[in-house]
């Protein structure tokens, strides 16, 4: 999967640094695996803007209950649950129980700016537009999608905060990015990259149910030897019981 990691910025400079699209090319078979088709299945399914109340249809109850079926049948959905079970004696032991939950914290409807016009999974892995900016959106796929559809503008990668830090390459799985969809632009959003939909949903729902608000991990991509990120998982609630927001916050870099 080629990154075109060009266009390095502070947050704060306005203007495009990066002249090509993000991404150079996806192999189309990893669209086709059961949890990244069940995935994309979902994108379509809610309005961009808040203060706009979601439906969720039949058809898309089957579309949600087929992707959670898909991301319980792999490792990191199963190890999730172990885990979770491990540190809160509260979660479900059986997978139908589990699978309620997901469906509970990450795809019921609350209130943004109207009555059920956002959930969790909308607002970190599709997006919302908000006060004219991009809320959420940290998911590489959608980006990915809507880069290739035009609707998504890449204008660069956020420089490391600090000078001792590596550099961001075509190697790394996180990025800062900053971006433009549909005209209305991101700042600044953290995003892994090349992941799987369903490592990304095991993450973000471990840190939401057994985590804090910052969850510290440090983790090893294997890209390059020795390629190691320290960072901060945010996961914020809304509604009491249901995930706000989630995304990965870089807080070092380093190779070798």
């Amino acid at each position: 999967m080629p990154l075109t990691c060009k266009g390095a910025k502070k947050p704060y400079w306005k203007g495009d640094q990066a002249q090509e699209p993000l991404f150079d090319r996806v192999d189309p078979a990893a669209l086709r695996r059961p949890t990244y088709r069940t995935f994309v299945a979902l994108l379509d399914n809610y309005k961009s803007h808040t203060g706009q109340a979601e439906y969720v249809t039949h058809a898309e109850e089957r579309e949600i209950d087929a992707f959670l079926t898909a991301c319980l049948n792999t490792k990191p959905l199963q190890f999730c649950h172990q885990y979770c079970r491990a540190h809160d004696g509260n979660i479900p032991s059986g997978r139908a129980e589990f699978q309620k939950l997901l469906y509970k914290i990450w795809f019921e409807l609350y209130s943004r700016e109207a009555r059920n016009d956002s959930s969790g999974f909308e607002h970190v892995f599709v997006g919302e537009v908000k006060n004219g900016k991009i809320s959420g959106f940290h998911n590489w796929i959608h980006f990915y999608l809507q880069e290739r559809a035009g609707t998504v503008d890449y204008k660069g990668y956020i420089k490391p905060r600090n000078y001792n830090d590596a550099a961001a390459d075509e190697n790394d799985h996180l990025l800062t990015l900053q971006f433009t969809w549909h005209g209305v632009e991101k700042s600044v959003g953290s995003s892994f990259i090349g992941v799987s939909p369903e490592f990304e949903l095991a993450l973000y729902t471990m840190c939401f149910l057994v985590g804090d608000q910052k969850t510290s991990i440090q983790l090893a991509t294997g890209s390059v030897e020795d390629d190691t990120f320290e960072l901060d998982i945010v996961c914020y609630k809304m509604a009491h019981d249901k995930v706000g927001t989630s995304y990965p916050e870089i807080r070092s870099h380093w190779e070798g």
